[in-house]
């Protein structure tokens, strides 16, 4: 009897973590849908100096490059970050349905606390991290190449293909791992412990059940979420920026991480690690408002 009961969680575990995978597959093509333009004027902000602020940028890269510049390199980002978001919300589930079980067994409630909010959101991050690492790299050297026939890349094969022929796979499309690590840690730790305590609070708040809050409401808690997740750590993705559009060889500027810090540092000072956050902030709201609204609404028609 026991064995049959094992065998019948063990599907459900397995069905739950399907649906949450799914669920958060179709929150990121939403993601980066909504996303995309903010995103490159970021990333140029963040590594180059020709621009005065995110206003400029975007003017300029409409009058130089045109409107479909703004989705350049969205092939990567829209395979990639679906992926990455269903391992997101499917990493972050199991592990909050890990931290519930042992909390049960231990004190008799399966009520988790912010902080195991937190470590739950940290382990989405880091398992996460395997496919960011080389995604946001891949997209970050198509969006800031040369415009027309100065283009190094002809598209994110061709782009895996050339990073990986300077210094191999682990050293050419993984660069900057070790900082995204860290940012994904912390972000994903925030942008998740942020969402649950507003939707906590609401429910409590309202006396009634999560899954009766609006849909609207679910959208302003998931943008102020991301919010969040951005201020958290906002400098970190600035230096992975940095690192992923560095050159090779004799052009490469930063040795390491720690290098890539202390140079900004030096040549920017606190001001370097907050460039860019401007659109950022803007973009988040929409972006995250989107992704948790997508995802809530997903599960909820799937379960």
């Amino acid at each position: 009897m026991s064995v049959e009961m094992d065998m019948e969680t063990g599907d459900l575990g397995l069905k739950r973590t399907l649906k949450d995978l799914f669920a958060g597959a179709v929150g990121g093509v939403a993601q980066v849908l909504l996303g995309q333009p903010f995103d490159i004027v970021k990333v140029r902000l963040q590594t180059t100096t020709q621009y005065a602020n995110a206003l400029d940028a975007a003017s300029k890269i409409y009058s130089t490059e045109g409107p479909l510049a703004f989705y350049k390199g969205t092939l990567t980002p829209l395979i990639g970050i679906g992926a990455c978001v269903s391992v997101q919300f499917g990493a972050f589930h199991y592990a909050r349905r890990a931290l519930e079980a042992r909390n049960l067994s231990s004190h008799g409630r399966e009520d988790l606390s912010y902080a195991q909010y937190y470590a739950a959101g940290a382990f989405a991050g880091i398992a996460n991290t395997v496919l960011s690492s080389p995604i946001e790299h891949i997209r970050i050297r198509l969006q800031t190449q040369p415009h027309g026939a100065g283009r190094l890349y002809n598209g994110p094969i061709d782009c895996v293909r050339k990073l990986s022929a300077h210094e191999g796979v682990a050293k050419g499309a993984y660069r900057g791992t070790a900082v995204t690590l860290l940012r994904e840690a912390q972000a994903y730790g925030v942008w998740f412990t942020a969402f649950e305590y507003l939707m906590n609070s609401d429910a409590r708040r309202n006396k009634i059940e999560r899954k009766e809050v609006p849909t609207w409401k679910i959208a302003v808690y998931g943008g102020l979420a991301g919010e969040a997740l951005w201020i958290s750590s906002y400098p970190f993705d600035v230096v992975k920026s940095k690192m992923q559009s560095d050159g090779f060889g004799e052009g490469r500027r930063y040795s390491s991480m720690r290098d890539c810090f202390g140079k900004t540092w030096a040549t920017e000072g606190m001001r370097g690690f907050w460039k860019g956050i401007g659109p950022t902030l803007l973009r988040a709201m929409p972006v995250s408002a989107g992704t948790f609204a997508t995802v809530e609404l997903t599960m909820r028609f799937i379960s």
